[in-house]
Parts: structure tokens; C-alpha cells; sequence
């Protein structure tokens, strides 16, 4: 007799349970919503509360509101209902309150709060946009060299060393020139020790002493880490600014970083504020208007100062030292400036860069301050009936303003055009600098309709796919096809499961795995059936031939399972984006197939043949 022990049966019996249990949100489907969360702050019910009311003034209906996991989520009936209210919040709420589009699930509250919750839809199958950026590593090497060129030239004030420049060169190379070679060695002397990344080598040109200073490999590595781990967290502020709920951002391979923004309206402001690279610099004036007319004229300028212009023309001379720069920006919101009624940008700097502007602001009160706002753009032109890129620095002017008394962590700042450049401006000022500037090189956008429409073909593809499996098997085995076709239906339902309980992203290439998995887990099906028929022809009665066909089969199919997930695993480690949602699925149903094919069709086997004393023949 085939029999299994009483703790299999209540092991399978136990899995099954938390299957269904954990894949069954997944039939409610998902409500739309907006989620709301309080800048640096914990969320309350006072705003939630406010914005409801807002939105019955407004003739919108509200499903529910509460808040959920830290944030407010207000639910809706419909997507239109969701998007006439994302304004209505957003006006209600103000600045302080990010709002973002999103989709709450449908399943009864008890059951989300047991951890049971649908899939994540990914971005072929909801609908959003897709951006892929490079960062300019060589603009990365470049500011990061500037930056210790304005420690050095502080390091020797304070050492009472004399130099006559110093500047990066090329963008590779920080070059000083010194007014004899004795302050050269001196000067390398006192800086090798502060700046170990750096390795530095004596120079001299037009006969005069110069030294050179570079990144040694180890530096340079570590410098283009940092800019992507930089890029990487300032674009996550920034999506969190935009309102766009489940975003994916990651890196690939060295020097790029993928953008997925599932569920996006208004993909024409996400390209904006996701591919914008705004920072602000505040630098003291140098000289008179006359003497910035002069150094246009003459293109000749003063060792400490570089020309800029403002938006109208106008020259300006600024010192190169830089008072402060805009990663130690901590906090920025937009209004109105109260005496003259123009668009304002209000900035709360950090512990070091409130220091330092008290300091230099302190040291030069009724001196001019200037705000250098600087955007890197690129533009696509065609050369010899080919598409080259070129790259602009924009650095311009927006404001001087005379320091009329020590500033410190918060200060205004004004000269811009319109309240969306003030209210853009503060965003990204929020959200942090860029380390390097990117450029988006490519981009793709999958409508909600498609997306609806991709979810339809996967469904009707694994359907198909399910239908025929069982077709055959029915036709060609029988009974034993029958327990086959129920542990496809139980494999299908861990899979789904699985996925809902890790939270994992399910996507087109992710239903491909499912429907690849089908036929992996038929497979073994097929191996155990024809190990029995093989083993009813060497002459065993029906009962032994049956534990001989599981018991010989289960080596095979150990080894054909595991050389399929090396591979899966493979394509997961080296894969990105679509070839790992295929691999997440493709190891999840595999691993459930081997579940399905050994014991839960042995055990529907067992029960169906299994305590029959006299079997003299099974359908197979």
C-alpha cells in the first residue's frame, strides 16, 4: 500500500491553506488612491482630515481615509475621482504635504493586516515612464578636484604660503603655481598629508615652479562611487517630491542609473524635475560695476575672482572662493518676498554650511553677495549627418545683494522669473545636488491602456498555455493526468502567493516565467508517469510499480530542477530590469514545482490508489 505519514498529509494540507490565503488579494484588485506623508515629519489626522473636507467641497467622493503605515491614504471609486482630487489635496494641503498617486488594495483590512496583499504591478504591465541616465564621471572628477582646490588655497593662507594660482586643468588635474621652488616643496609638503587620495608631482612651466595634483586610482574610484551613490539618493528625494508612489531606482553597471516611475501622469514634469541638474553657489562680489565692464572688455580678470553675467547681460565679478554650495541645502520652500512682492525661494542650510555663512557673511557686513544659479544641459546637433551631443555649463546671476546683517541657517533668496521657477528651484534645492550631472539617454512610456492591455495577453497566455498542458496530460495519462493538471493549478497558486508575500514586482517577462514554469513542472510529471509505466512493463504489481516510479524518477528530476535554477540564478545575478522579473519567477515556480510534482501529486495518488489492498490496474 502507498501511503504517506499523517505530518506530510497536514504539511501539504498547511501550505496549500497559506497559498490561497496569501494569493487571494490579488482577486479584489486594488483601489486608487492618494497617499500623503508630512515633509520630515509624522503624518497626522488633522491634515487627513482637512483634505477630505476640502475634497466634498469639491463634489468628490471619498471611499475611505486613514492613515496607513506612517502616511495618509485617501481611496477612491474611480481613477477620474483620482486625479480631480490629486489637485484638490495638493492646494488644500500646500507644500509641506507630498502627494502621490497610487493604488491601495481592495482586500478586507483584516487580511492586509495579516501581511496579505497583492503583487506589485511593474511598469509594462501598470503603465508609467522609463528613464535611463548616464552621469558625466568626468564632470564628477572635475568638481570634486575643485572642491579640494578651494581647501588648498585655504590650507596655504593659514600655512602663510605664497602661491600665484591655482585652478584645475583640463578637468583632470589640479595645477598651482608658485613664485619659487622653495614654496612649491612647501607647499606639497603641507598638503600630502591632508589630501592622501591625491598624488602630487613637481612641474614647471614658462620657468616657473608649478606642481600637479591627481587622483591616484583608488581616489578616483571612490569619487565616481560616491557620485552615483549621491545621484542615486537625490533622485529618490526628488521622485518623493514629484508624488509618485513604488518608484524603482537603481544602479547599472558603472556609471548609469535606471528611473521607473510606474503609475506617472505627467510625464513631461517628471522628465523636468527627474533630468534637471539646478545647484545654487553663493560667492562674495569682487570690485564695482566699473571694474566688471572692465574685465568684460579687456577679458582680463583679478587671480581671485571669475567673470559671470547675470540673466540680463550684465557682467559681475565674483570671488572664486565659494561661501557655500548647494549640498548643504537642507530645506527649501517657495513664496513671495514681503517687501517687493516677487517670487522668493526660502533656504534652510546645515550645521557646516550655516557655520560658514555666518562666518563669511559676519566678516563682510555691507559687502555684495552673489547667487550663481548653474545647470548643466545638453543638446543633440547634427555633425556630418550624425547625432553628436554636446554639453553646456549654464552659470548665471540671479541675485546681488548688498549683506545688511550676519545670515545664518535660513535666508531668502530672490531675482526669479515666476513662482513655478521659485516653486521648481526650491524642489530641487530640497531633494539635494546632484554630485555629477546626467543626461537622459534613454526613455521609454508604457500608457495605463497598454499596460491593461499587456496584463490581458499574460492572463490569456497563461491560460492557453494551462489549457493545453492539460489537455495532453488528460488525454495521454489519464488519472495520473488529472493529479498533474491539479499540481499546475497548486503551483500556480504558490508562485502568486510567493510573490505577494515577498512583495516582489510582478512584470511581462515575470508571466513569461509562469508559463515557461508550466511546462518545467509537467515535466517532472511526465518523468514520474512514464518511470510507472515503465516499471508496470518490467512486471510489478500496480502498487510497487507506483513507489518505484517516484522513488527512481525523483534523482532525475532533483538534477534537471537544479541545473534550471543555476541558470535562473544566474540571469538574476547578471540581469537587470526585465531579465531579473523573468528570473525571480522562473526560481519561485521552480522551486514550487518541485513541491507540486513530488508530494502533492503523490499524495492525490496515494489517496485515489493508495489504500486499495487487491489493485490490479491504474489508469495511467
Amino acid at each position: 500500500m502507498n501511503r504517506y505519514p499523517w505530518w506530510k498529509n497536514l504539511l501539504i494540507v498547511l501550505v496549500l491553506f497559506f497559498a490561497l490565503f496569501y494569493a487571494l488579494p490579488n482577486i479584489y484588485g486594488e483601489n486608487p488612491a492618494l497617499q500623503i506623508s508630512k515633509r520630515n515629519a509624522v503624518m497626522d489626522q488633522a491634515a487627513i482630515d482637512k483634505a477630505v473636507t476640502a475634497l466634498k467641497a469639491a463634489n468628490i467622493t471619498v471611499k475611505s481615509a486613514g492613515i496607513e503605515d506612517k502616511d495618509g491614504l485617501i481611496q477612491f471609486d474611480s481613477t477620474d475621482a483620482q486625479l480631480k482630487a490629486v489637485n484638490v489635496v495638493r492646494e488644500a494641503l500646500g507644500e509641506d504635504y507630498p502627494v502621490a498617486l497610487n493604488l491601495a488594495p481592495a482586500a478586507p483590512r483584516w487580511m492586509l493586516n495579516l501581511g496579505a496583499k497583492p503583487m506589485y504591478l511593474g511598469l509594462d504591465l501598470r503603465g508609467g515612464v522609463h528613464f535611463l541616465m548616464q552621469i558625466d564621471m568626468q564632470a564628477a572628477i572635475k568638481t570634486a578636484l575643485e572642491r579640494r582646490v578651494d581647501g588648498m588655497r585655504g590650507d596655504l593662507r593659514e600655512a602663510n604660503i605664497r602661491y600665484i594660482s591655482a585652478d584645475v586643468d583640463n578637468g583632470t588635474q589640479i595645477a598651482l603655481r608658485f613664485p619659487d621652488a622653495a614654496a612649491r616643496d612647501a607647499a606639497i609638503t603641507a598638503l600630502t598629508g591632508k589630501y592622501p587620495e591625491l598624488v602630487f608631482a613637481k612641474d614647471e612651466r614658462n620657468a616657473q615652479p608649478y606642481f600637479t595634483a591627481q587622483f591616484t586610482d583608488a581616489g578616483a574610484l571612490a569619487e565616481r562611487k560616491a557620485a552615483v551613490d549621491q545621484n542615486i539618493t537625490t533622485l529618490r528625494n526628488r521622485v518623493n517630491e514629484l508624488g509618485v508612489a513604488e518608484p524603482l531606482i537603481q544602479q547599472q553597471g558603472d556609471d548609469r542609473i535606471v528611473v521607473e516611475l510606474p503609475g506617472i501622469q505627467d510625464t513631461v514634469r517628471a522628465k523636468e524635475i527627474i533630468g534637471a541638474t539646478a545647484t545654487l553657489e553663493f560667492r562674495l562680489v569682487s570690485g564695482t560695476p566699473t571694474d566688471w565692464m572692465d574685465a568684460q572688455q579687456s577679458g582680463r580678470t583679478p587671480p581671485d575672482a571669475r567673470l559671470y553675467h547675470e540673466k540680463n547681460g550684465q557682467p559681475v565679478l565674483l570671488k572664486r572662493q565659494v561661501i557655500v554650495t548647494g549640498d548643504r541645502i537642507t530645506g527649501a520652500s517657495s513664496g513671495f518676498d514681503q517687501r517687493s512682492g516677487s517670487p522668493a525661494v526660502f533656504v534652510n542650510l546645515d550645521g557646516q554650511g550655516a557655520r560658514r555663512m555666518a562666518d563669511i557673511t559676519g566678516q563682510n557686513i555691507g559687502k555684495q553677495m552673489g547667487v550663481v544659479f548653474i545647470e548643466h544641459r545638453s543638446e543633440t546637433k547634427m555633425v556630418n549627418d550624425k547625432p553628436v551631443k554636446e554639453k553646456k555649463v549654464i552659470e548665471q546671476v540671479i541675485n546681488v545683494a548688498t549683506i545688511q546683517d550676519q545670515l545664518a541657517n535660513r535666508f531668502q533668496i530672490t531675482g526669479l522669473d515666476s513662482p513655478n521657477e521659485a516653486r521648481d528651484l526650491a524642489l530641487l534645492l530640497r531633494a539635494g545636488a546632484l554630485r555629477a550631472p546626467m543626461d537622459i539617454v534613454e526613455e521609454r512610456t508604457v500608457g495605463p491602456s497598454l499596460g491593461a492591455q499587456n496584463i490581458q495577453a499574460g492572463v490569456n497566455a497563461s491560460i492557453l498555455g494551462f489549457a493545453l498542458v492539460a489537455v495532453f496530460m488528460l488525454f495521454y495519462y489519464r488519472v495520473f493526468g488529472v493529479t498533474a493538471v491539479v499540481a499546475l493549478g497548486v503551483n500556480l497558486v504558490l508562485i502568486v502567493a510567493v510573490l505577494s508575500l515577498l512583495q516582489a514586482t510582478l512584470t511581462l517577462p515575470g508571466i513569461a516565467g509562469m508559463v515557461l514554469t508550466l511546462g518545467i513542472a509537467v515535466d517532472a510529471n511526465v518523468l514520474i508517469n512514464e518511470r510507472i509505466r515503465e516499471e508496470l512493463r518490467n512486471g510489478l504489481t500496480p502498487q510497487a510499480a507506483i513507489k518505484a516510479g517516484y522513488e527512481r524518477a525523483f534523482a532525475t528530476i532533483i538534477d534537471s530542477h537544479i541545473t534550471t535554477l543555476l541558470a535562473a540564478v544566474v540571469l538574476f545575478g547578471l540581469g537587470a530590469g526585465p531579465v531579473k522579473g523573468f528570473a525571480v519567477t522562473l526560481i519561485i515556480g521552480i522551486s514550487a514545482s518541485l513541491f507540486t510534482a513530488i508530494m502533492v501529486t503523490r499524495a492525490l495518488v496515494n489517496l485515489i490508489y493508495g489504500r486499495r489492498l487487491r489493485l490490479t490496474h491504474i489508469s495511467i
